[in-house]
């Protein structure tokens, strides 16, 4: 749904409206009644957030901040909080709303518009006609607050555009599609963009990327977008690298059918990285950053690279591929050690790379893993309690990296059964000589399930985390 926003220095008490309060206080513009008063007190008891007056003419809806000791998971209900006033609006078709400061923290507001903003997203481009004129009205929200509105609606803009990448079909959005969609999106927010095509490709001799797309048709591309202010505070770059298979089968070492069934997900390294550069940009930080996204298909014919097979990778290592469906690692692999050449400041890499990420932490928190990043961790772990894509550290000890020694070559791409995403974090680590932190987000980009403002299917994750931490610089 599209949201136009207005700012008004004063309420219509008459028209729908959410008024944000805190601990029960209802503010006097509200203009409630005393049995009005006496019922959202009640309502507001416990561990209830919010209340609904139908007034016949219009809905009063009341946003409560609850007293919470952490700000994290305060923050995040409020954000819940702002899911279900946009739920309750949508499902009375309302199409003009008011929100209005009434007593809420600063802090808590913002996040409450940030659930609604972000709530304010669906994919039904492949749906029938939802009205007559197949079009859906937008809604015009006035807010009467001090919060900058704006620029939170061009955040939940950019995470928007990630899912949207990400919950497109294979059919639909190859690596042709997304290589224009990611030159569109740099023109339009004076970002640099190179694409790399095969030819180029294989003149950098990037074996990594050629392995993996050596069985498909389509051919893959690198891309490398750079958004750099006149005053920009680094004057070395911050370099984000995205994981950017566009659909894995799992190659020769063949995915079941149920396994393959989300794997146009397997981009959602690559569309965190493009949708957080186009955060950054819209909001001008100032802030030298440099995305880099090696795109390719796993796709299966008689020309698939199979287990067993050696790879000469961009960096001159061999790597002994022991199996094809963790081809994740090889792409990053070729694209960290390009980053090189930037001489960062700090690498951070974003994957849906493992399975034993999930099945270590489930799907609601990164698997994230660092290398003389230290000074960094910290930063990046508060922005994600601010923005509650939350980090969880696993150590990069020198015996895991045994776990990927060869017999035939360099290295492996594949460890045994157990640490899977600490041995691919290791296999990785290979190719990096500058800080860096590696974020496996296989659990958090695609949910099977409703997630409130996150909704179901692709949920942008990193795009926030990223945005914050780029912030906070």
């Amino acid at each position: 749904m599209k949201i136009q926003l207005h700012n008004s220095k004063s309420v219509d008490p008459g028209s729908d409206i959410i008024y944000l309060i805190k601990n029960k206080k209802t503010d006097k513009k509200a203009g409630l009644s005393k049995e009005q008063t006496a019922y959202v007190q009640k309502a507001l008891e416990g561990d209830c957030a919010h209340a609904e007056l139908n007034l016949y003419t219009h809905f009063v809806y009341l946003a409560d901040q609850k007293d919470e000791k952490d700000t994290s998971l305060s923050l995040e209900a409020a954000r819940s909080e702002g899911n279900k006033a946009f739920s309750f609006f949508k499902s009375k078709k309302v199409h003009t709303l008011q929100i209005a400061d009434a007593g809420a923290d600063a802090a808590w507001v913002n996040a409450f518009l940030e659930g609604f903003l972000l709530s304010a997203y669906s994919f039904d481009r492949y749906l029938g006609k939802k009205d007559k004129d197949g079009k859906e009205k937008a809604l015009k929200l006035q807010y009467n607050g001090s919060a900058d509105l704006q620029s939170l609606k061009k955040l939940a803009e950019a995470v928007h555009f990630t899912r949207d990448l990400v919950n497109e079909p294979y059919n639909h959005l190859g690596v042709k599609e997304l290589v224009k969609e990611a030159k569109a999106m740099c023109a339009g927010y004076n970002i640099k963009f190179e694409a790399f095509n095969k030819k180029k490709i294989e003149s950098l001799k990037m074996g990594g990327i050629l392995g993996v797309n050596q069985a498909s048709i389509h051919e893959p591309a690198f891309l490398i977008m750079e958004y750099k202010p006149a005053k920009a505070k680094n004057k070395k770059p911050l370099v984000l690298v995205g994981k950017g298979v566009v659909y894995d089968t799992g190659g020769a070492s063949l995915k079941p059918s149920s396994g393959m069934e989300t794997m146009k997900c397997d981009m959602a390294g690559a569309a965190a990285v493009i949708g957080t550069l186009r955060a950054v940009a819209a909001a001008g930080l100032p802030v030298h950053v440099i995305g880099i996204t090696p795109l390719t298909d796993n796709a299966i014919s008689a020309n698939s690279m199979v287990p067993g097979d050696v790879i000469t990778m961009y960096s001159g290592k061999t790597v002994e591929v022991l199996n094809t469906d963790a081809e994740g690692r090889l792409i990053l692999a070729d694209a960290l050690h390009y980053a090189k050449k930037f001489n960062p400041e700090l690498v951070i890499d974003l994957a849906t790379l493992t399975g034993a990420a999930v099945r270590a932490i489930g799907d609601i928190a990164i698997a994230a893993m660092e290398v003389n990043a230290g000074k960094y961790k910290t930063q990046l772990e508060d922005a994600g309690s601010r923005t509650f894509e939350r980090l969880v550290w696993f150590p990069m000890w020198k015996e895991y990296g045994d776990m990927i020694k060869s017999d035939i070559a360099d290295i492996k791409n594949l460890g045994g059964p157990e640490a899977g995403q600490i041995t691919a974090a290791k296999f990785l680590e290979h190719f990096t000589d500058y800080p860096w932190i590696h974020l496996d987000i296989a659990g958090p980009a695609f949910l099977g399930r409703n997630s409130g403002y996150r909704g179901k299917g692709a949920t942008g994750n990193g795009v926030r985390l990223l945005f914050d931490f780029i912030k906070s610089l």
